[in-house]
């Protein structure tokens, strides 16, 4: 079973080491991304390329994950919102945004999961 809507679209984001889709609906666009299946550097580095393809928007990015990324979230400073979601199977969902009135900015180039 698919997390990524059927009428979303698939997008290049620079840097993606897997697929991207997009869905717009209302004037906003979300992206979505699937790393239930891969292991580190995976997750991290797809978020982190996720994150800087909505970086000062509205937009908002949806990760679909096998676990919840306590690594990644280390490395993001108050710029950047999380929710998580449980799903179904043990996987997660996080749901990334924006908070441009953040005074810490993330360094989305930290792509690696320690350190």
């Amino acid at each position: 079973m698919s997390h990524i809507p059927n009428e979303a679209t698939k997008v290049e984001v620079a840097g993606a080491t897997v697929d991207f889709y997009k869905l717009e609906k209302d004037g906003q666009s979300t992206y979505y991304f699937d790393t239930s299946a891969e292991g580190p550097p995976h997750p991290m580095v797809n978020a982190m390329s996720g994150l800087q393809a909505i970086k000062g928007t509205n937009d908002t990015l949806v990760m679909i994950n096998h676990k919840t990324p306590g690594g990644l979230f280390g490395k993001l400073e108050s710029d950047v919102k999380y929710v998580i979601e449980e799903l179904d199977g043990g996987l997660v969902k996080v749901v990334f945004s924006y908070n441009n009135d953040a005074k810490a900015e993330s360094d989305l180039t930290q792509t690696s999961c320690g350190g």
